[in-house]
């Protein structure tokens, strides 16, 4: 026995994964038919990136209104909170399959919308509808996943809802390329997400309920006969004997506490194994999000033209990249997140995004540096009335057009027209216009909105592949597992709800901040503001969560009844109990 009461879990190696699947392939079918709900999270998240490129060129508003775009993009994101609350208490009433099944539905009708959109608002109206989805199917399918595994597999079963939603992304990404010249392009683009979830309503329907959820409405017959066809013949009744015991538990507390929805919130804030599971739950939620992940998959193609690459098509092959990087560091994650365990995963990772997102601060500030300088002649000589009119040596006292740079220019709300001779060149501060952006590339020169022509933009698309390459197989896909194993069986659609609550919620407030960051401080500087946020959340990550792989669900329970520390403060209290001694 360790400290706290739990043994430890043996080494579980990727292939045992494999070898029970191949020898029960009804546990992979089940995984897949869930997954799919993290697959169509996965497009969503992917597909309104390259979409957004296109809107903009449609509707006038949307180009000229950075809060437009912030509200397009996050508005999906409002409604998968509302999606992923609602969610919980659906989990909990009427199970975890019938909350994929409405999932699905809200996916479908949200894509429609969306599909034939004749205005900006109803984009959004859409773009709602399919939040409702992407917040119920979040947290519903890594946990109908986790309740439907075998322990000693089920991280690397419920990974693969992890590799599923990158692999959505690395899909709509494919799919954003595909129709860049198809009339109509992000019509397509959005409306393609109704057939996978049309697809996984067929599946659904044919396939059974949780186990634990049916044992828990009192259908034994009908859980056990779902376990005898997941778990070999002599390990079914230990898991029957299991679960018995876990809802005698909690059968126990609801004739104390009460089974409506506020009793149950009120007796999971009194019960301290659900809280100190939430504080561990929320901690990996919120700090998936703040080390600005989403940010990367919404705005990747915004991104990589801020690192001076103009052209849409080029911007959304180079976002290609890094969503099957993602898709790569997923798989990473299902081979080793039994072997090393979740805790060990996510610390590694957090180290590693620390370091590559100041990285990357030192790359974007070192281009706006360096950025091509402006000539004062050809600004106010290239065509009548095209200066930039902030670009006027007698407006700008304080600042020279000796000083201007392409960066300073952008940051006027003006375009940079590169020249023509060596792209890193002094070129011309005009105004920001479709005509303008017309004229130059009629003189074979390309015109900068975004960004500026660097020498050091393959740095930044390098290093943000390595973000996701350290992001992937720890914080991308651990949070999901942590949250689906280390609540209670009466709590588990709740605590579920509100982690999936927390984590919407905070993606909601950096998808919809990035584009006013990085527009006040800078790429540098929103990079940089990251990395601080990723220190704060590896240090409660650190303090508050548990290693819990390869552990029974009861296991995990008596875990948090003791009540978790990490090692090092276990030592300092040993240190003064022998001292006191």
């Amino acid at each position: 026995m360790v400290e706290g009461g739990i043994a430890k879990a043996d080494k579980t190696e990727f292939t045992e994964c494999w070898r029970t699947t191949w020898k029960t392939p009804y546990i992979m079918r089940l995984a897949l038919s869930a997954g799919i709900g993290g697959l169509l999270f996965g497009y969503d998240t992917g597909v309104i990136s390259g979409a957004l490129l296109f809107i903009k060129e449609d509707f006038d508003e949307v180009d000229k209104k950075t809060w437009l775009q912030s509200t397009i993009v996050s508005m999906a994101v409002a409604g998968a909170i509302v999606g992923a609350a609602v969610g919980g208490w659906i989990n909990d009433r009427f199970g975890r399959r019938m909350s994929i099944l409405i999932a699905d539905v809200l996916f479908l009708i949200g894509a429609v919308v969306m599909a034939f959109a004749p205005a900006p608002w109803v984009i959004i109206v859409g773009r709602i509808f399919v939040g409702f989805g992407v917040g119920m199917a979040s947290m519903t399918s890594p946990l109908y996943i986790s309740e439907a595994s075998p322990a000693r597999i089920r991280g690397a079963l419920v990974s693969t809802n992890g590799l599923l939603i990158t692999g959505g992304q690395f899909f709509s990404y494919l799919i954003n390329l595909a129709f860049v010249h198809t009339p109509g392009t992000w019509r397509w683009m959005l409306g393609v997400a109704g057939v996978p979830a049309i697809i996984q309503f067929v599946l659904m329907w044919s396939l059974p309920e949780s186990p634990r959820w049916l044992y828990r409405k009192d259908r034994i017959a009908e859980s056990r006969a779902i376990l005898e066809r997941i778990y070999p013949a002599d390990e079914v009744e230990a898991e029957m004997e299991a679960l018995k015991e876990s809802v005698e538990t909690e059968k126990a507390d609801e004739a104390i506490m009460g089974d409506s929805f506020g009793a149950k919130l009120k007796g999971a804030f009194a019960n301290p194994v659900v809280r100190r599971g939430l504080a561990a739950g929320i901690t990996v939620q919120v700090a998936q999000q703040f080390v600005g992940i989403n940010t990367v998959m919404y705005y990747s193609p915004s991104i990589v033209q801020f690192a001076g690459y103009a052209s849409n098509s080029t911007a959304m092959a180079l976002s290609l990249i890094t969503s099957g990087l993602n898709a790569i560091g997923s798989i990473v994650s299902m081979m080793f997140v039994d072997r090393y365990g979740r805790r060990k995963l996510m610390i590694i990772s957090m180290f590693g995004i620390i370091t590559c997102l100041i990285i990357l601060a030192t790359v974007f500030a070192q281009a706006a540096i360096h950025a091509p300088k402006i000539d004062a002649v050809e600004s106010t000589t290239f065509a009548p009335n095209a200066t930039c009119p902030a670009f006027a040596p007698l407006a700008v006292p304080n600042a020279p057009p000796s000083r201007w740079n392409c960066m300073k220019c952008l940051k006027s709300e003006c375009g940079f027209c590169a020249s023509g001779v060596q792209p890193y060149a002094p070129g011309a501060c005009v105004v920001l216009s479709d005509d303008m952006k017309a004229t130059c590339h009629s003189r074979g020169r390309t015109y900068f909105k975004d960004g500026c022509p660097s020498k050091f933009g393959f740095l930044a698309i390098v290093f943000l592949g390595l973000y996701i390459i350290v992001y992937a197989p720890g914080m991308g896909t651990v949070p999901w597992i942590v949250n689906s194993e280390i609540y209670p069986l009466r709590y588990r659609g709740l605590g579920g709800g509100i982690a999936a609550v927390s984590n919407w919620v905070s993606n909601l407030i950096v998808s919809e901040s990035f584009l006013s960051l990085t527009h006040a401080l800078g790429s540098s500087g929103t990079f940089l503001l990251f990395a601080g946020f990723s220190a704060v959340g590896l240090f409660f990550i650190w303090l508050l969560v548990p290693e819990t792989k390869g552990l029974q669900f009861e296991e995990v329970e008596k875990l948090l009844e003791v009540g978790y520390k990490p090692s090092l403060l276990r030592r300092k209290n040993k240190a003064k109990e022998v001292g006191t001694a």
